[in-house]
């Protein structure tokens, strides 16, 4: 560390902030965007009907149509997941799975008849939310991968701070008009990095802790020979798991169950997984939604399959240091919000974003070559796969949406079609924004995410006019969003186009002066002696 203390942690900074940089801002747009999880499964499913919430007794007979769709269509599951309807969601959403990391079913049941509700694939907000962890890859691949970028991405954040001798200054500068790009550029990084400073620590040692176990794996394998479930049980988090006995059995009326369980928990019932449902130790276990509150647990009760007798009850059983990792589970995902800290979280998420896009800019920008040099081949893959993630990423999310309102609503496959024009829209903007010359990609690939985000609300617009859609308060506000999205991309466009502009009239008025003076510098030198 010859040149300082300082000096080595923004080397650190700067090179541990560009390796992960293009992953970290598509995991935090993602995880942004999650917050309004909830809404954006709203939007992308337009024909259901927000209703109410329904009495005890009609939740337990939705939960039997779903378990007798499974009994039918789903015999060989090994575990069947039933959500009952919903205030926000009046549907029976039923999952299952043939065996760990195995093949899995999904479908939607009318509570009413217990059919197939006539309601369009999609993989709705969840896609996004999965994104954020997973990177649409196999799950441990892209757990890991997300891992050890949050991991140099804490790095980053420590270093940063070392770095910034000036960071409450920093917290209130911002030079727009500063003469100098790279001076503009360090600017507006400091401003987004310094004004949620907490909540990007937080954001961040939080992630890395709600997958702790997965990259720690050390001290379940020690304790509990690997068995993580009796982990999770005596921790308080699960209810006793109980072996198949490998011998036939006949699932007892689940209605009865879930009436007791919801008598016994205050809480909303989120949903009924059945365990082993054609064995004779089959297990019924009702989960319901987290108190209010930053902890994030599930009050669980479970039943004996075959008799329904009642098992256990798990309720406010988190011992202390469970207690803690739920906690941090609660802050990373802010289901304990309200609508005003939900949305402070979600403009904190989004100045994470610009603090990432700013700093891979600020190490192109810091890094231009001088006059009569060329960019060489790292500067330029850099600037390419810049313009790849942060306009990129934004026309991928907006082909999702678009895709989600123009295709046909029975197409087979219809949820991996929008995942398709996720990808396909990602791909094209990054590969545009590479051939395209440097100083017209920016503005034009800006441009195109504008018109995409437009797109999206205008779809959506003549869905309603057009036939019975709905469009209630969610549906119109997202649309508004929508808006919002292009203008500010419009203006984006505009103002780094007029940038460029000055910029090739600045060259211009350049090239003729400094010919001059080499000029006149060349004819000094033959003059001399």
């Amino acid at each position: 560390m010859r040149t300082g203390f300082r000096q080595s942690m923004a080397w650190l900074h700067a090179w541990s902030g560009l390796v992960v940089g293009w992953v970290l801002f598509a995991v935090f747009v993602t995880g942004t965007a999650s917050y309004y999880k909830p809404e954006i499964a709203r939007w992308m499913q337009p024909e259901l009907v927000a209703g109410e919430a329904l009495a005890p007794e009609a939740v337990a007979a939705a939960v039997e149509r779903g378990v007798a769709y499974m009994q039918t269509h789903a015999g060989e599951g090994r575990a069947w997941f039933i959500t009952p309807p919903r205030p926000d969601r009046p549907v029976i959403e039923l999952f299952w799975r043939t065996r760990p990391g195995g093949p899995t079913g999904h479908v939607l049941l009318d509570p009413e008849t217990g059919e197939p509700a006539r309601v369009r694939e999609t993989r709705g907000g969840d896609f996004l939310y999965r994104f954020h962890f997973e990177l649409h890859m196999a799950p441990l691949w892209g757990r890991w991968i997300v891992g050890i970028c949050a991991m140099i991405m804490l790095v980053a954040l420590v270093s940063g701070i070392v770095t910034h001798r000036r960071i409450f200054a920093d917290f209130f500068t911002f030079r727009r008009g500063a003469k100098s790009a790279q001076r503009g550029w360090l600017d507006a990084h400091n401003v987004t990095g310094v004004l949620a400073l907490p909540f990007h620590l937080m954001i961040t040692y939080t992630g890395l802790v709600t997958l702790a176990v997965m990259y720690m794996p050390w001290g379940v394998r020690t304790a509990y020979d690997g068995n993580a479930q009796a982990l999770f049980h005596e921790s308080g988090q699960i209810t006793r798991p109980r072996p198949p006995a490998g011998q036939p059995g006949t699932l007892a009326p689940v209605g009865p169950m879930v009436l007791q369980a919801i008598a016994a928990v205050p809480e909303t019932l989120e949903r009924v997984s059945v365990q082993n449902p054609k064995d004779a130790n089959a297990t019924v276990i009702a989960v319901f939604e987290e108190p209010h509150g930053l902890s994030h647990e599930h009050p669980q009760v479970a039943f004996a399959g075959t008799t329904g007798a009642l098992l256990e009850v798990r309720q406010g059983a988190l011992r202390p240091a469970t207690k803690t990792f739920s906690t941090m589970v609660g802050l990373h995902e802010a289901h304990f919000a309200g609508p005003v800290l939900r949305l402070l979280f979600f403009l904190s998420g989004l100045a994470g974003c610009a603090m990432v896009a700013t700093g891979l800019l600020l190490w192109a920008v810091a890094r231009v070559p001088k006059p009569g040099e060329t960019a060489g081949l790292g500067l330029r893959l850099v600037r390419g796969l810049n313009i790849a993630a942060i306009a990129g990423l934004p026309a991928g999310i907006a082909a999702f949406f678009l895709a989600n309102r123009l295709l046909p609503v029975d197409l087979a496959g219809r949820a991996e079609w929008e995942v398709r024009a996720f990808f396909a829209a990602w791909v094209a903007v990054g590969l545009a924004g590479i051939l395209r010359p440097q100083g017209r990609a920016w503005s034009e690939m800006l441009t195109i995410c504008a018109a995409l985000y437009a797109g999206v609300a205008a779809a959506d617009g003549l869905r309603i006019v057009a036939g019975p859609g709905q469009a209630d308060a969610v549906i119109l506000a997202f649309d508004g969003a929508m808006l919002g999205l292009a203008a500010v991309l419009v203006l984006t466009a505009r103002k780094v186009a007029s940038r460029e502009r000055a910029a090739v009239r600045n060259v211009r008025h350049r090239e003729p002066a400094q010919s001059a003076v080499l000029g006149r510098g060349e004819g000094g030198l033959r003059t001399q002696p």
